[in-house]
């Protein structure tokens, strides 16, 4: 086994407990509580860490040794999944969800503890594993070399993950966290065992804030960077207000199980992974330019599609198309960001990247739960658990037609 597939079998087992925790977090927060606002805090108290974590994350990439951050940030995620199957499984069996409040305060609670510490990980071990990827592959193979990397990740996190956890949940439900313990572990022996250099060679120590004002720097001198990190941040925004509403959405308006919603989920993990797999030769065929404007048109219509749906196989091929936009998107991004920053900068710039595209899902979250939350002072609830998809494709329809020339513009900036 190559050090490349050693890596990328390492990020397909984490993510194979990332996409059992998808459909776990919200629904486990549903039997606790019927009350979307309070819902959403479970999802909102994992991605919160990108927005509070990014750049701390970008400068302690550029001064250890990566390989080794992963690792120990997939032992902290183990050990918070751990943590959270206990206190689940010392709650059982949970009371009825109430329509405002909690069931369970100490069990929540304990949630978003555990949310929090596994998303804090994450923002670490993310950042990490990005810049780590130029160490393993020639940079005319990045495109490849991610597309490979996304769609390993897809199979489990997206197509594997939701169904085994569906299936977890149905089964009991302090599995659905407690699993996620053991594949980390497994993760961590892969990544440990890789071979080679993996910190970044760095000839001065200026401290932290000019390192990170370097970072700055860099990434306001690219104006292409500026443009890719706002665009995704603001499709992140939009992807996660539908992630809560999809779960009651589901729930609520088409009367899915558990088992059918992570099935619904699988849905988009096939449109993601082909993106990922054609993502480089659309590219090569289309242009970056013309590539991430296509992708852009067709992301809000998908949205929309999503919130119009009438079951979970119309559902499934809406969320589908939307995944595939995104990962095609992805492919084209990470692998010009890779290739445009120097390695002694790669950790802070993708950080500082990162927090513009990633610490937006926060916000997202909380206005999904909002949205709804109005929506019901003056229409059914089934109709106001529509509303965040109808926001997020006209915004990504606006945000198209913002940046369709900004993109045009920056790849000429750099291809000269």
């Amino acid at each position: 086994m190559t050090a490349l597939q050693r890596f990328i079998s390492a990020s397909g087992m984490t993510n194979l407990a990332d996409g059992i925790a998808v459909v776990a977090w919200a629904w486990i927060a549903s039997l606790l509580t019927r009350d979307a606002l309070l819902v959403a805090l479970v999802p909102v108290a994992l991605r919160l860490p990108w927005f509070l974590l990014a750049l701390p994350a970008g400068l302690v990439t550029d001064r250890v040794d990566r390989r080794r951050l992963i690792v120990a940030m997939d032992a902290v995620r183990a050990v918070a999944f751990l943590g959270a199957a206990l206190a689940l499984w010392g709650a059982l069996p949970l009371e009825a969800a109430p329509a405002k409040g909690v069931s369970a305060p100490g069990l929540y609670a304990a949630l978003l503890l555990a949310a929090f510490v596994v998303g804090g990980a994450e923002v670490f071990r993310d950042n990490a594993a990005q810049t780590m990827l130029p160490a393993l592959v020639p940079k005319d193979r990045l495109e490849r070399a991610n597309g490979q990397l996304w769609s390993a990740e897809l199979l489990t996190n997206a197509l594997i993950g939701p169904a085994l956890g569906a299936f977890l949940i149905g089964l009991w439900l302090p599995l659905a966290f407690g699993l996620n313990a053991l594949a980390y572990g497994l993760a961590m022996l892969m990544v440990a065992g890789l071979a080679g250099q993996f910190r970044a060679v760095r000839t001065d120590r200026r401290g932290w804030k000019a390192e990170l004002k370097e970072g700055i720097a860099f990434l306001r001198g690219v104006p292409l960077l500026k443009t890719l990190a706002w665009t995704t941040g603001f499709w992140n925004l939009f992807g996660t207000m539908t992630a809560v509403a999809l779960v009651l959405h589901a729930q609520e308006n088409l009367g899915l199980s558990a088992q059918v919603y992570g099935l619904t989920l699988a849905g988009g993990a096939v449109g993601g992974i082909a993106g990922s797999l054609v993502g480089d030769r659309i590219a090569a065929r289309l242009g970056p330019v013309r590539t991430m404007q296509v992708m852009l048109a067709v992301s809000g219509p998908s949205f929309l599609a999503m919130g119009l749906a009438p079951g979970a196989w119309t559902l499934g091929l809406a969320f589908a198309a939307m995944e595939f936009c995104s990962f095609v998107w992805n492919v084209v991004s990470v692998s010009t960001r890779q290739r445009l920053i120097p390695d002694a900068l790669l950790g802070r710039v993708n950080s500082i990247y990162r927090l513009l595209a990633w610490g937006m899902m926060p916000l997202g979250l909380v206005l999904s739960g909002l949205v709804v939350s109005l929506g019901e002072t003056f229409m059914a609830r089934g109709a106001a658990l529509v509303l965040p998809f109808w926001a997020a494709g006209i915004g990504s329809c606006v945000v198209a037609v913002l940046v369709w020339g900004a993109i045009r513009r920056g790849f000429a900036a750099i291809s000269r």
